[in-house]
């Protein structure tokens, strides 16, 4: 595909299937191509101010600017296009291979820093609910001990088995897992000192 000013208008010249199995040399307006309208306006306007040129004696600094846009649109169309094109400079005539721009790598997001771990403050909490967590367990233990033995072990089961879904899902939550460490030892204590209850 190339790139071209004729007559006050951009042109894409490309070899094009005519539908019968041959192919040539065809002049496409860019407004035909899958481009986006606001490409293609800037194309033709950039024709208009080459053909301008053309009509009056352009100096050396006003052709380098008209060839240097004609340029950058043209690696906008190859961008576009996801092909290289070739650029006429409708002023010199010469033919350049225009690449499309390599698109920029996206950097990685930086890691963030990994806190010290709150060791101090973090036991203080998971003891503190252990000892909640126990001291509820053994106090509906004995309480229900007291109607059936039964219920004591009946309790604890319940328990367990409602705490210890919530236990797993925190266990890697950065403040709850303090608490499940708790919970769970509290749990597992609160097994521990059952004996004691219901053979006492």
């Amino acid at each position: 595909m190339e790139l071209r000013a004729k007559d006050e208008r951009a042109v894409l010249v490309g070899d094009v299937d005519d539908g019968a199995g041959t192919t040539g040399p065809r002049e496409v307006d860019p407004h035909s191509l899958a481009l986006g309208g606001e490409l293609s306006t800037a194309l033709h306007e950039w024709a208009k101010v080459v053909g301008a040129l053309r009509r009056a004696d352009p100096d050396e600094s006003a052709a380098r600017v008209v060839s240097h846009r004609g340029h950058q649109l043209a690696e906008r169309v190859a961008g576009v296009m996801g092909a290289p094109i070739n650029y006429v400079d409708p002023l010199s005539g010469e033919v350049s291979v225009v690449q499309p721009p390599v698109p920029a790598a996206r950097p990685e997001p930086a890691a963030a820093p990994a806190e010290p771990t709150p060791w101090g403050v973090g036991l203080v909490v998971a003891a503190f609910a252990a000892a909640l967590v126990l001291f509820a367990v053994l106090t509906l233990a004995v309480t229900l001990y007291d109607t059936n033995p039964l219920l004591a072990v009946l309790s604890n089961l319940v328990i367990s088995g409602g705490l210890l879904p919530s236990v797993w899902l925190a266990r890697k939550v950065p403040t709850w897992r303090w608490v499940a460490v708790g919970v769970a030892a509290g749990i597992a204590l609160g097994w521990l000192a059952l004996p004691f209850i219901v053979f006492s």
